[in-house]
C-alpha cells in the first residue's frame, strides 16, 4: 500500500480538527445596550479560551508535520502494523478539541491541566511508535537516516512529553506553572534550533 492513502487521510483529520477548535470561541452574553468597554470586558474574559485555542492549534501544526515527514518523506510504503500506529495516533489527535476545551473554560483546576497533558503524552508515544516503526520494521523501505538525524527527532518527539508528564503534578502546586510548561513544550518544536540545547548528545 502507497503512503499517499493514509497521507491524504492525515490532512482531513487534522484540517477538521484544527478547524473544530474555533467552535469554542463564543463570545458571552451581551446585554442588548452594550457599549465598548462591555464588549471589552468580554473579550478579555474570553482569553483563557483563546489562548488554549492557540496551544492547541500549534500542537496540532506541530504533529502534522511530524506525521508528514515520517508517513510521506521516510516512508515509501505502509502495512497494517503502521495504519493500525496511525488509527491510534488519529484516535488521540481527535480529542485534542475536547481537551483544549475543558482546559480553556477551567484552566484553574488541576484535572482539565491533567487531561489534556495526557492527551500531550499520548499523542507524543503514538508519533514515536510510529517513527521507529518507520525507521526499524524490515517491511517498510525507508532512506537511509543518520543518527543525528533519529536523535533530533527523538528529542523533538519526547520533550512535549516530558513537559506534560511534569506538568500533572506541577498542576497541583501551581496552575500557571504547569499552563507555562504545556506552552514550552509546543514552542520547543517551532524552532528547528531548539535541539541544539542538546548538541553535546547528537552526533
Amino acid at each position: 500500500m502507497k503512503p499517499n492513502r493514509l497521507e491524504q487521510l492525515s490532512d482531513g483529520i487534522f484540517a477538521i480538527v484544527m478547524t473544530i477548535l474555533v467552535f469554542d470561541l463564543r463570545l458571552p452574553p451581551l446585554p442588548l445596550d452594550a457599549g465598548n468597554t462591555d464588549l471589552w470586558r468580554a473579550l478579555v474574559s474570553m482569553s483563557p479560551v483563546f489562548l488554549s485555542y492557540v496551544l492547541a492549534f500549534a500542537m496540532l501544526f506541530n504533529y502534522w508535520r511530524a506525521h508528514h515527514f515520517f508517513i510521506s518523506v521516510y516512508a515509501k510504503n505502509i502495512d497494517m502494523t503502521l495504519t493500525n500506529i496511525n488509527a491510534f495516533f488519529f484516535l488521540f489527535v481527535g480529542l485534542v478539541p475536547f481537551s483544549t476545551a475543558l482546559l480553556g473554560r477551567q484552566n484553574d483546576l488541576e484535572l482539565p491541566i491533567i487531561i489534556f497533558s495526557l492527551n500531550v503524552i499520548m499523542l507524543g508515544l503514538c508519533l514515536f511508535m510510529m517513527r521507529n516503526y518507520v525507521f526499524y520494521s524490515p517491511t517498510i523501505k525507508n532512506p537511509e537516516v543518520n543518527q543525528g538525524e533519529i536523535m533530533r527527532g527523538t528529542i523533538r518527539t519526547f520533550v512535549p512529553i516530558i513537559f506534560a508528564v511534569i506538568a500533572i503534578p506541577l498542576s497541583f502546586a501551581s496552575q500557571g506553572l504547569a499552563l507555562a510548561l504545556l506552552t514550552l513544550a509546543v514552542l520547543f518544536n517551532f524552532s528547528h534550533q531548539s535541539t541544539r540545547l542538546f548538541g553535546k548528545f547528537i552526533k
